[in-house]
């Protein structure tokens, strides 16, 4: 069910997309933004995970320079049934992992230093099962594409902005934008782009905790670490980077308050240890609804 929802939310996001478009241009601004979100979604193919990477300063690692993070890495690979990844280590404090690549065979995890001195061997096994739950799912890529057509529409919403500023065609061309449709998608599309990308990232990570429960051998390892990087998140907050990257870690390390909970991109965390918990005692996950 959950990976039917994420496939029906990418279709809602590029018919936005496309509906924006068509607000702004007609049939011709409907095409032209297919034409972009096509592009985007392309460089999001190939490049998001090199993007990513670079904005966090990540170094990659050998087994010489990283023994005991490599092992784990390898030996959780092996049990998963995938390809070795590459491995890399981010210079912040702030205890946090991700995973990114566009499949398989291409895929990086990254750790910062601070989650390599704040979790045993058995919590790292959670998280880093985790993230290759999001590689085995293929969940790095379709993230990565969620994100950018997010980023696309507030892109176009901004050319709506300025088009409904500045001034349309006139009403009589059958072809032309309506300045207070423009408008509307100004004001709804950065909005809705939000909640799309909010759900899907937050149906994965529930799937991505089973799936590092199940590879990791013991739910118990994962609730533990997440609730350590709860804590741990309050105390040192990331220093590099920037929020539209923030589904990709196993917790939002810009996450804030009052209302910035409405807009997470993670379930509460009290809510993923609990399902472990539950999994751990019952033998089976609670899924989500």
């Amino acid at each position: 069910m959950n990976r039917l929802k994420t496939f029906v939310l990418l279709a809602a996001m590029t018919a936005l997309i496309l509906a924006i478009g068509q607000m702004l241009g007609g049939r011709g601004g409907m095409m032209l933004a297919l034409i972009f979100a096509a592009v985007m979604n392309l460089g999001s193919y190939w490049f998001s995970d090199k993007i990513v990477l670079a904005m966090y300063h990540a170094q990659p690692v050998t087994e010489a320079e990283a023994p005991e993070l490599y092992r784990i890495v390898a030996e959780l690979t092996q049990r998963a049934g995938l390809p070795m990844p590459k491995v890399y280590i981010i210079p912040e404090e702030a205890p946090n992992a991700f995973a990114t690549g566009r499949n398989p065979e291409h895929a990086a995890v990254a750790v910062t230093q601070g989650i390599l001195r704040v979790l045993d061997r058995n919590e790292l096994s959670g998280v880093l099962g985790h993230e290759l739950g999001h590689v085995k799912h293929r969940d790095t890529l379709i993230m990565a594409i969620a994100a950018t057509i997010a980023g696309a529409i507030s892109h176009l919403a901004t050319m709506a902005m300025w088009g409904a500023m500045l001034g349309g065609r006139h009403s009589d061309d059958d072809e032309g934008g309506n300045p207070i449709a423009a408008l509307v998608a100004m004001i709804v599309a950065p909005f809705a782009a939000m909640l799309i990308q909010m759900a899907i990232s937050r149906s994965r990570e529930y799937l991505a905790d089973d799936a590092g429960a199940e590879i990791s051998g013991n739910p118990i390892y994962l609730a533990n670490a997440l609730r350590k990087l709860e804590a741990w998140k309050k105390e040192i907050p990331m220093q590099a980077g920037s929020p539209a990257t923030a589904h990709l870690f196993i917790i939002n390390p810009f996450a804030g308050g009052g209302m910035a909970k409405l807009f997470s991109t993670h379930p509460a965390t009290e809510e993923r240890i609990a399902r472990l918990e539950a999994m751990a005692i019952g033998g089976q996950a609670l899924r989500p609804t």
